[in-house]
């Protein structure tokens, strides 16, 4: 497979085709939730009150979008009433029911169980980056489990491990963001932090695919697998981007355009023929090493 059209900037009129793609609703509601139990990405760490980098970004997005964002660490919120919300949005790591060294509360078991049952029942949600490497399902890390924890299986995948940080290609089977966002089909480059992942469901729709010949560490030495996806939980829409370690990838108009693309379908704001495709996107997806 050649090596994709390195794409790393975008005129403005691709968020603008992004935007004008979604149809509005009026103002929803949405759920950003950002509780860190171990590591805490610099993109969702705050300084005191003031809200974190990735926060600010997805508060821009409400704007321009036409949707609210509430942004919080406090797992108390799956307690209370998640009618409101249209949609969760995840950049969390952990077992977000412990502890973590914030001192945020946690997420009940019971919240756990509410939250998945209101996606199931028809709720939006959107995961990126360490969404998940967020409880993890118990087992040997490098091997995939024929039992996954539900939020796993709702997610549609889960994080292994992942190498240094550097340049990497990614390509898309779908039509999904080139019809209804704007995002080139070509391909895509970016330098990410990429992670190597495991666990996938067996009804993906793959929307982009990481191209791993010709990346760097042990890794990478697989076949290429899913990297950004997309799924049906009961009756929600879940989709799920890798990317999002990095503060410039958070303000890289195709990133911002990816975000804007899934949110929207997550949201039902746009409908797309969400047939399966893993089987024939990523046949060798499941294998860890090559």
């Amino acid at each position: 497979m050649v090596r994709r059209q390195v794409l790393r900037l975008a005129p403005a009129a691709l968020l603008a085709a992004a935007t004008a793609a979604q149809t509005r609703r009026g103002k929803e509601k949405l759920l950003y939730f950002t509780r860190s139990v171990g590591f805490e990405h610099s993109v969702v760490k705050r300084s005191g009150a003031e809200l974190s980098h990735s926060e600010k970004v997805m508060m821009e997005m409400g704007r321009r979008d036409g949707f609210d964002v509430e942004c919080t660490k406090d797992g108390r919120v799956f307690d209370g009433d998640l009618e409101p919300y249209a949609a969760f949005l995840f950049y969390t790591t952990g077992d977000l029911t412990l502890p973590a060294q914030d001192g945020s509360p946690a997420m009940s078991a019971s919240g756990k169980r509410r939250f998945l049952e209101a996606i199931a029942a028809g709720k939006g949600f959107a995961g990126f980056h360490s969404a998940t490497d967020t409880f993890h399902s118990k087992g040997p890390q490098n091997e995939n489990q024929a039992e996954v924890d539900p939020y796993i299986a709702m997610i549609g995948g889960e994080f292994v491990t992942h190498g240094e940080q550097q340049e990497a290609s990614l390509y898309t089977p779908s039509t999904f963001f080139s019809r209804n966002v704007g995002v080139p089909s070509e391909g895509l480059s970016f330098t990410e932090e990429w992670y190597a992942l495991k666990n996938f469901a067996k009804d993906l729709h793959v929307l982009l695919v990481q191209e791993t010949r010709y990346m760097k560490g042990d890794a990478y030495r697989r076949p290429d697998y899913p990297q950004t996806w997309a799924r049906m939980h009961g009756k929600g829409r879940v989709f799920y981007t890798s990317l999002g370690h990095r503060e410039d990838v958070w303000t890289n108009p195709f990133f911002q355009a990816i975000t804007q693309g899934g949110i929207a379908w997550a949201m039902g704001r746009f409908d797309f023929d969400m047939k399966p495709n893993i089987d024939a996107a990523t046949p060798g997806a499941n294998v860890l090493k090559s």
